[in-house]
C-alpha cells in the first residue's frame, strides 16, 4: 500500500515525477547509491523523530549527513528518533523505504539544507526498491516542507 500512497500522491502533485522500481534493495543509504550509480550524498533519506512536545516530524537530510545535536535542539528543542518499529504506523511506509510522500498521517516535513548541494537527490518512493528523482526545489515544493539546518557541516 505504501509504494501505491506515493503513487497516488505523485499522480496529484508532480505527475511528471516518474517511481523508478528496481529489483535490489534500496534500504540503506549504501544500497541505494550503488543501486543508482551516485554519490551516498545524493540519497535523500527521511528520518521520522518524536520531539519532547510530543509532536511527529520528518526530516530529509543528505544521505551522508549526520545530525548535529546542538542545531536540532536549537531548531526542534529535544526530540529522538521514531523505533523501527514505529516508523511504518506513524509513516505507512516500511524503513528503508520512507519518504515525505504520501504519508499515512499529516506530518510536518523538514528539508534539511544539506541537499540543496545538489541539483537531483534521490528520495525513496514508499517501498524498499523505490526512489524518485528530484531537485530540493521540486521536493520543497511538492511536499511544503521546510527548510533547516540541522546536519553537521560539510567541507
Amino acid at each position: 500500500m505504501s509504494l501505491e500512497s506515493v503513487r497516488q500522491f505523485l499522480s496529484a502533485q508532480a505527475p511528471h515525477i516518474a517511481i523508478i522500481e528496481l529489483p535490489v534493495s534500496t534500504a540503506t543509504v549504501a544500497e541505494a547509491a550503488a543501486a543508482h550509480g551516485v554519490e551516498a550524498g545524493r540519497i535523500a533519506k527521511t528520518l521520522a523523530f518524536r520531539l519532547n512536545d510530543g509532536r511527529e516530524v520528518i526530516l530529509v537530510a543528505r544521505g551522508d549527513a549526520r545530525i548535529d545535536n546542538r542545531k536540532f535542539k536549537d531548531a526542534f528543542g529535544k526530540g529522538k528518533m521514531l523505533p523501527p518499529e514505529e516508523v511504518e504506523a506513524i509513516t505507512g511506509h516500511p524503513v528503508g523505504g520512507v519518504c515525505p510522500f504520501g504519508l499515512a498521517s499529516e506530518l510536518p516535513i523538514y528539508l534539511d539544507v544539506s541537499i540543496q548541494a545538489f541539483d537531483e537527490v534521490l528520495p525513496a518512493a514508499g517501498a524498499v526498491h523505490s526512489a524518485v528523482r528530484i531537485s530540493p526545489q521540486q521536493l520543497r515544493d511538492i511536499t511544503t516542507g521546510q527548510w533547516v539546518d540541522v546536519c553537521q557541516a560539510f567541507a
